[in-house]
């Protein structure tokens, strides 16, 4: 009887641990709560460390905080500053401060040592025109110790939602030293809100809007043109490094300016099935420009919607991801994770998810003396995933090293990927274990841009290295220029035969290296997934039978390979639960916006309820949406053509079945 009873544990324990689920991200970066004195309001527009370890901390109203011990259980905040205008970013050098104001670059001195500010500098003071999206962020230093500054487009008056650079150096990133003298640096920028120093160069990240179909890393080059022709208006004073002008743009790119019969502009909105212009098609367009497309895309709705702050891990913080990239995420609350190398001389690399969960918008980041992270948070007039308004965070790393992707880098051939540790070899060699994609964002002047000329790529093959560490992938039909999807949910983790915390990485392929390519008799091709081949269906044409066309909105742009989506009418004999569209939601990115009660970046989906919608004017407003029904939110709704009908119409039913019935509460998403 004791045999039998020890057997039976030794089996239950075994099944626990074969049970035990794959650790998450939360459990090895745990994000921790920074107190400040009550009734402050941390609306954090910019953050940076102290040499003596204080936090500097600025906020959108204006305020300027010296956090001290700010890592301890009861850090101490001491006002420094206050009375400036909406401070965007925050630095410290040579015993001063120095922020970007709305209107100038403000140094910022305590000159009798009382633990305030007592001296206000205007190093340099650019234009304004009064418009509220004239943000200004920055600076960032320069490793010749001069400042990067940049400025937010304004908008149009009737044309609402088109981007203006209405004074000169809107759009406009600018190189400013101490003395005050400015260099107009490079232009293009739409919202460029995250600034970062990488390999002592800057990079910054930009927004989703008209003429960004997504957001992403771009390196700014002194006299580049990365894609927004607002601030084309100012290349032609003498002091820009920009060549491409305005005139030389409208010449080739149509920015769809209509009027309708009574002489009103007409908003451009998305065409689906047209031959669509492609950032990286300007630099065949215009060969004497410097076209920079971006070095790293981050897929909107993904890995960001309102991309910020890009700060390099320092060595002996967060293990094995330091020097590499991390970039916050305003409207989604999360951090992404990015890797790049150059290839021909020109940086690529790729974006994976790090740590979701805080609780408002990430615009700052900044490194404490002890390897965490300080965090800082608003979601002010632009709305965020988070519920609260503000915030103040540090996120922690427990010296745990999770099972990632460490690196993706490509191959002539295809890809490697480096993890974080060793692979099961089964796994990790069955090619069943990976799937690769390829797809594009429009260049327009429409605000977003579904994803365009989405393609499955062949994996032929794949070597593991000895170590375990490395696996490279023989992928055919690569794309240059286009983000490329590794799926690795197959593979796993020689310890635990863990899943990868984080299994989808998103490569930017601007080049394709050269060098030795792989020997197929050197890699495994087994196909775990494989099956026989079975006879095609019959065709329409072949039965006889009539087909139904798709509507309108339901075929994704293909580049002139059109790959037919299901265009049937769902007939539903009840709703979909939320856990039966939860996984739709989140893989045509709705969650990146909506919530099912809760306002954020667009409004709850039980408010789209009440405005009692058919199911199928709610598909039709998912294809083309219509931002003037919403005149309350600021960020408008990309159109989404490559939602399929069916996955359409399941979500619309479902968003329906939030509107409150007579005398009830709502159904659909169990409230949080």
């Amino acid at each position: 009887m004791k045999k039998i009873l020890t057997t039976l544990f030794t089996i239950a324990s075994l099944t626990g641990v074969m049970a035990q689920e794959s650790p998450k991200e939360e459990d090895f970066f745990k994000i921790l709560k920074v107190t400040a004195p009550e009734g402050t309001l941390l609306e954090v527009g910019g953050m940076t460390v102290l040499p003596n370890g204080d936090l500097g901390v600025a906020t959108r109203r204006g305020d300027v905080w010296i956090v001290e011990n700010p890592t301890s259980r009861k850090p101490f905040f001491r006002k420094f500053a206050s009375g400036l205008h909406e401070i965007l970013g925050l630095t410290y050098k040579d015993g001063a401060l120095y922020c970007a104001q709305r209107g100038e670059l403000t140094k910022m001195i305590d000159s009798n040592q009382d633990g305030k500010a007592d001296v206000f500098e205007t190093v340099y003071a650019w234009p304004l025109s009064g418009h509220y999206h004239e943000y200004s962020f920055g600076p960032k230093i320069a490793p010749d110790g001069q400042f990067f500054v940049t400025g937010n487009v304004a908008f149009g008056d009737e044309e609402w939602w088109r981007g203006e650079s209405r004074v000169p150096w809107r759009g406009w990133t600018m190189k400013i030293s101490e003395n005050g003298t400015m260099q107009p640096w490079a232009t293009g920028m739409r919202s460029p809100c995250g600034l970062g120093i990488f390999d002592g160069e800057l990079f910054y990240a930009d927004n989703q809007g008209d003429w960004m179909g997504s957001g992403g890393v771009v390196h700014v080059k002194k006299g580049a043109f990365v894609g927004h022709p607002a601030g084309l208006r100012w290349t032609g004073m003498a002091n820009s490094p920009v060549k491409l002008t305005a005139e030389q743009f409208n010449a080739k790119i149509d920015e769809r300016r209509r009027r309708d019969e009574n002489g009103r502009a007409i908003k451009p909105e998305n065409i689906v099935n047209e031959t669509p212009n492609l950032l990286y098609a300007m630099k065949e367009q215009f060969p004497n420009a410097d076209i920079q497309t971006p070095a790293v895309w981050l897929p909107h709705g993904i890995l960001g919607i309102s991309n910020s702050e890009i700060l390099e891990i320092p060595q002996g913080a967060f293990g094995p991801f330091a020097g590499q990239l991390l970039v916050g995420d305003q409207g989604m609350s999360k951090i992404s994770r990015v890797f790049m190398e150059k290839v021909n001389g020109e940086y690529q690399g790729g974006a994976i998810e790090f740590r979701n969960g805080f609780k408002s918008g990430v615009l700052r980041m900044a490194f404490a003396k002890d390897g965490s992270l300080f965090v800082g948070e608003t979601n002010r007039g632009w709305g965020s995933a988070g519920d609260a308004n503000e915030g103040l965070q540090r996120l922690v790393w427990n010296n745990a090293v999770p099972f990632e992707m460490r690196t993706v880098k490509a191959m002539p051939d295809g890809f490697e990927v480096e993890f974080t540790s060793p692979v099961d070899r089964k796994s990790a060699e069955d090619l069943a274990s990976y799937r690769v994609e390829s797809f594009l964002y429009k260049y327009h002047s429409v605000y977003g841009s579904p994803t365009i000329n989405k393609e499955a790529l062949p994996i032929k093959g794949v070597k593991v290295s000895a170590d375990g560490l490395k696996a490279r992938l023989i992928v055919g039909d690569l794309r240059k220029y286009y983000i490329h999807q590794l799926t690795l949910d197959g593979v796993r983790g020689a310890t635990g035969s863990y899943s990868l915390v984080h299994p989808i990485a998103y490569y930017t392929l601007n080049n394709i290296p050269d060098g030795e390519k792989l020997a197929m008799s050197d890699v495994s091709t087994k196909n775990s997934a494989a099956t026989p081949a079975t006879p095609a269906a019959p065709t329409a044409t072949e039965t006889g039978k009539k087909t139904t066309p798709a509507k309108a909105g339901a075929k994704p742009v293909t580049g002139g390979k059109p790959k037919l989506v299901e265009g049937q009418a769902v007939t539903m004999a009840k709703a979909p639960t939320y856990e039966e569209v939860k996984g739709l939601l989140t893989r045509h990115t709705c969650a990146a916006c909506h919530q099912a009660n809760k306002r954020q970046v667009g409004p709850a989906f039980a408010d789209v309820a009440k405005r009692k919608y058919t199911n199928d004017q709610i598909v039709d407003l998912i294809y083309s949406p219509k931002p003037h029904n919403w005149p309350d939110y600021a960020t408008e709704m990309p159109p989404m053509p490559q939602v399929p009908k069916a996955d359409a119409l399941k979500i619309a039913a479902w968003i329906n079945s939030l509107a409150p019935a007579s005398g009830s509460e709502s159904k659909g998403e169990p409230k949080p």
